[in-house]
């Protein structure tokens, strides 16, 4: 049987280079090849064990490659053909899919919790690295391929299109969920890769006023490159009073929340408008508290929206379009590049967030 390399979880604290078997496809799967993937802030989840996965998964979800080998069902596609496919990858077939939300796909209750009541587990859509194999290895299984395998239109590198499957697609959904109108003045929370997309998407969806907050500044530079007005940082001002100081006390029309924590989550409530819309990207790791004044009472005409990263090969098409268009490079945010025997050393500086890096490049 052939082998690959793949970093695998073992244990909290403990993602390692491992050989494991070629995957073996059914006739609805293809075997891509990985030419670049990527490490994510939910790998670092994973990592540190704040996400269970079982013990010798094979973690990543963002696939770029060459079709190696096609499924006998699997139509439309040629082996040798460079290819990328959604973090989220839904068979289509399921209630959640067919009802508009695919990233849904194959959500189920589980065991009955202390109180009797039963869990939702959300994220069944997103199975590369969480519940089947994943990227970072030098092969990848990519299940319902003809639903999922997205073609890269030629002159795009891989570092081009690399935010495709889960960061630009995450990002852009959190400003597609915003509301945003032509006109619109709109705060983006957190500026780390899911933050620039979601300003970069506010940009095009026709905000004319982007005001990006983070804490460091190299962050915030380059969020003036991917569409920013105004910049904040946290630590040299009140963001919520400086905000509404912008807006004429009016608020802004739209809120996107891209970390995940309790402070930005208000933070973002405390600066909407009536009527406003709030939209939460953020993953978060306790309850989140309401405040009361900041809702209005619940009389402000408020909408929070959440959202989990679409995939698909038609929305990976689209992100690549504007790609292709030029209407923006996402190239820039690939600040590290490491060989896939390297990755140890990679999730290191990644995790611990050291010389300015925002994605690292991982190359079997």
């Amino acid at each position: 049987m052939s082998m690959m390399k793949a970093a695998v979880f073992v244990a909290p604290g403990r993602i390692e280079l491992a050989d494991k078997k070629l995957p073996e496809i059914g006739p609805n799967d293809a075997l891509v090849r990985i030419t670049t993937t990527t490490i994510c802030g939910t790998d670092v989840h994973i990592l540190k064990g704040e996400y269970p996965v079982a013990p010798g998964l094979t973690v990543g979800h963002e696939p770029v490659g060459v079709i190696e080998k096609l499924g006998s069902a699997v139509q439309g596609y040629r082996e040798g053909q460079r290819v990328i496919a959604g973090a989220i990858c839904p068979s289509f077939a399921s209630y959640a899919a067919q009802d508009g939300v695919p990233s849904q796909d194959g959500s189920y209750l589980v065991g009955a919790g202390k109180c009797g009541c039963h869990g939702y587990k959300a994220t069944a859509g997103w199975r590369f690295g969480n519940l089947i194999d994943g990227t970072q290895a030098e092969y990848v299984l990519v299940p319902d391929a003809q639903g999922n395998l997205a073609p890269i239109p030629d002159g795009l590198t891989d570092e081009q299109v690399l935010m495709c499957p889960d960061i630009m697609s995450t990002g852009f959904k959190g400003a597609e969920n915003a509301n945003i109108r032509l006109g619109d003045t709109v705060a983006v929370f957190a500026q780390g890769p899911i933050g620039l997309c979601a300003t970069a998407g506010a940009r095009l969806l026709g905000a004319t006023t982007i005001i990006a907050v983070d804490g460091n500044d190299h962050r915030l530079g380059i969020s003036r490159v991917m569409g920013a007005d105004v910049t904040l940082n946290f630590h040299h001002c009140d963001v919520v009073d400086e905000i509404m100081k912008l807006t004429g006390g009016r608020g802004v029309d739209s809120a996107i929340e891209a970390l995940g924590t309790q402070g930005t989550f208000e933070s973002a409530l405390r600066v909407l408008k009536p009527g406003g819309t709030l939209s939460s990207l953020g993953v978060y790791s306790s309850d989140l508290t309401i405040p009361l004044s900041a809702f209005a009472a619940g009389l402000g005409d408020h909408r929070i929206n959440t959202a989990l990263c679409p995939g698909g090969k038609e929305r990976m098409r689209r992100l690549m379009n504007v790609l292709a268009a030029e209407r923006l490079d996402l190239g820039v945010l690939v600040t590290h590049q490491y060989k896939l025997d390297d990755i140890v050393a990679a999730y290191d500086l990644f995790a611990n967030q050291r010389d300015g890096v925002l994605k690292v490049a991982i190359k079997p």
